[in-house]
C-alpha cells in the first residue's frame, strides 16, 4: 500500500481529541492561580451557574479543536519541492519549507498521544528559533512514510524525483541498538549529576507554590512561617544548618533521580544510514536523529563520582538559529561508558579526537576569578556587618566556610581550564566539579573573535571566542601570540577546504 503526499491531507480524526486536550492543558496552566483563587476564596458558589458555564466552555473548546483539525492540512508541492502546511481558525497561516532546508524530522509521542495512540511529527530547520512545524496526530506508519519522503532530498537530487509516492510502511532501516542505557545506569546518573538544575527547579517550585498559597490565604501562610521560625529558633544554628542541608540534599537527589528516569527511560542508540537514532522517554517518547555533518559542538561531561562509576554524559549541539535554542535543544546521551563514548565519537567524527597541543590561561585569570567570587562578596559582607547590621559578625564562620569552598572550586576550575589543538580538532576543557571537554571540528568554524585589554598587551595575553552554527565557545587570558598563530591556520583551513557543516 502506498501513500501520496502530493495532495492536501489532514491528521488522524482522533487529532480532534488531541487538540482539545492540548488546548485545555495550556489554559489550565495559564490560569491555574486564578482557578485556585476562584475555588477557595469565592464564597457560596452557585453550582447551578458554574456547571453550565463549564459545559459551555468545554463545548466551545471542542468546537475550536474541531475547526483546528479541519483547517490543518499538509502536502508536498512537487513542482517547487516544498512542504506546505495550512492551519489556523481565525487567522489562517500558510507555512512553506523547502525540502533542502529541512534539518531534522523527529517522531515523538507525548503522554496524551500515547494514551490516544497517535504520534507527533516535528520538522526543524536551522533558521528558526522554534520547531517549524508540528503535526500533532498522525499514525506511526504515516509518520515514518512522511519522514522518509521529507529526508529523501538529502541523498537524492531534485531532478531524480519521478514520483511523490512512497511506501506507507517505509522502513526506518535501523540496525539493532548498539547502546542501551539500563535502569541502574540511569540511577547512577540521577545520583551524580545536575545538582544545580535540581536546586533551581526546587526553588522555582517553592516560590510558585508559596505565591499561589499566599494569594489564597495570607493567614494560613503566616501560620506556616511562624511554625518554621519557631522550629529554627528552637535549634542551634549549627544543628539547623545540618538539618536543612541534609533535607535539601535528600530532596535534590530524589528530584534528580525521578527527573532522569522519566526523561531518559528506555534510552537506546542505533545506527541509521550513517546517523545516530536516539529513542527515549517514559511518558513523552522521543525519537531524534543525529547526523555527523550537522554536529557542531560535542561535549563530554564527567565528575569525580561518575569517573569512579565508569559513566559519563555526552551532549551534542547541532546547527540552530541562536544560542538560547542551542542550550535548550542540545541532545543528551546519559550514562555512556568509555567504550561507548569512543564508538559514538567514531561515528560522528570518523575518528576519536585527540587533545594535541595544550594552551593554559594566565595566572591573572585565577586572581581575577578569586576577586569576583570572593573579594567582592567579602567587601559587601564587611560593609553590612560594620555599618548596617553588626550581628552579621556572629555568622563569620559561614563567611570563612564560603571563602574556603569557593576558593577551592575556583582553583580547581582554573587548573582544569585548558585549550587543546591538533590538526583537525579544538578541545576546550573547563569546569570545577563537572569537567566539560567541548570538541569542535576546525572545518566547522564560522567566525573567530579575539579581544585584548590594553593592560594585557605587555604580558601578551588575550581572549578567544570561537563561533559555530551550534553556539560560541570562549577561552580567556591565554598566550595571545600563540592564539593568533593558530587563528591564522584555522582561517586558512576553513577558506581552503569546502567542509560540509549543514
Amino acid at each position: 500500500m502506498e501513500t501520496s503526499f502530493n495532495q492536501p491531507q489532514r491528521q488522524s480524526k482522533v487529532g480532534i481529541l488531541v487538540m482539545f486536550l492540548y488546548t485545555l492543558q495550556k489554559l489550565v496552566r495559564a490560569f491555574f492561580p486564578l482557578i485556585l483563587v476562584f475555588l477557595f476564596k469565592t464564597e457560596n458558589l452557585n453550582w447551578l451557574y458554574v456547571i453550565p458555564s463549564i459545559l459551555v466552555f468545554i463545548s466551545l473548546l471542542g468546537l475550536f479543536a474541531y475547526l483546528s483539525y479541519l483547517n490543518f492540512t499538509f502536502f508536498i508541492d512537487q513542482e517547487s519541492n516544498e512542504f506546505v502546511i495550512n492551519e489556523g481558525v481565525f487567522n489562517k497561516t500558510k507555512t512553506t519549507i523547502h525540502l533542502d532546508k529541512i534539518q531534522q524530522v523527529n517522531i515523538n509521542q507525548s503522554f496524551i498521544q500515547k494514551i490516544i495512540g497517535v504520534y507527533a511529527l516535528e520538522i526543524d530547520t536551522a533558521g528558526s528559533t522554534t520547531k517549524e512545524v508540528s503535526i500533532k496526530a498522525i499514525s506511526h506508519p504515516l509518520a515514518l512514510a512522511l519522514k522518509t519522503r521529507l529526508l529523501e532530498n538529502e541523498t537524492v537530487t531534485t531532478h531524480e524525483f519521478q514520483t511523490d509516492v512512497v511506501p506507507e510502511f517505509a522502513p526506518e532501516n535501523t540496525e539493532k541498538p548498539f547502546i542501551k542505557i539500563s535502569f541502574w545506569t540511569l540511577l547512577k546518573i540521577g545520583f551524580t549529576s545536575n545538582y544545580l538544575r535540581s536546586i533551581g527547579l526546587l526553588f522555582l517550585f517553592y516560590t510558585t507554590v508559596r505565591e499561589n498559597l499566599q494569594s489564597i490565604s495570607d493567614d494560613e501562610n503566616n501560620a506556616v512561617d511562624t511554625q518554621i521560625g519557631d522550629f529554627l529558633e528552637a535549634q542551634t544554628i549549627l544543628y539547623g544548618m545540618f538539618f536543612v542541608g541534609f533535607v535539601l540534599i535528600g530532596i535534590v537527589l530524589v528530584v534528580n533521580v525521578v527527573r532522569t528516569l522519566i526523561k531518559f527511560f528506555g534510552f537506546t542508540v542505533s545506527k541509521q544510514k550513517g546517523s545516530l537514532l536516539l529513542s527515549f522517554g517514559l511518558f513523552n517518547t522521543k525519537n531524534t536523529i543525529v547526523k555527523p555533518e550537522k554536529v557542531q559542538i560535542t561535549t563530554i561531561t564527567r565528575n569525580y563520582f561518575q569517573k569512579k562509576l565508569d559513566i559519563l554524559e555526552i551532549k551534542i549541539q547541532q546547527a540552530s538559529a541562536n544560542e538560547v535554542q542551542n542550550k535548550n535543544n542540545s541532545i543528551e546521551i546519559p550514562g555512556c561508558s568509555e567504550v561507548e563514548k569512543d564508538t559514538i565519537l567514531n561515528l560522528i567524527f570518523s575518528e576519536i579526537p585527540q587533545k594535541g597541543v595544550m594552551l593554559k590561561p594566565n595566572w591573572r585569570k585565577l586572581v581575577f576569578s578569586l576577586f569576583l567570587s570572593i573579594g567582592i562578596p567579602f567587601l559587601i559582607y564587611t560593609f553590612i556587618a560594620i555599618y548596617i547590621e553588626p550581628l552579621a559578625f556572629d555568622y563569620v564562620f559561614l563567611a570563612v566556610a564560603y571563602v574556603i569552598f569557593v576558593a577551592l572550586m575556583v582553583f580547581v576550575g582554573y587548573r582544569n581550564n585548558r585549550l587543546f589543538v591538533n590538526d583537525d580538532f579544538i578541545i576546550i576543557q573547563s569546569g570545577a566539579w563537572d569537567v566539560d571537554n567541548r570538541i569542535i571540528e576546525i572545518g566547522k568554524i564560522q567566525a573567530l573573535t579575539t579581544s585584548q585589554l590594553f593592560w594585557h598587551k605587555k604580558p601578551d595575553i588575550g581572549s578567544l571566542t570561537i563561533h559555530t552554527a551550534g553556539g560560541a565557545l570562549q577561552f580567556d587570558l591565554g598566550n595571545f601570540s600563540k592564539v593568533k598563530a593558530y587563528i591564522n591556520l584555522w582561517l586558512y583551513e576553513v577558506e581552503s577546504k569546502n567542509n560540509k557543516w549543514m
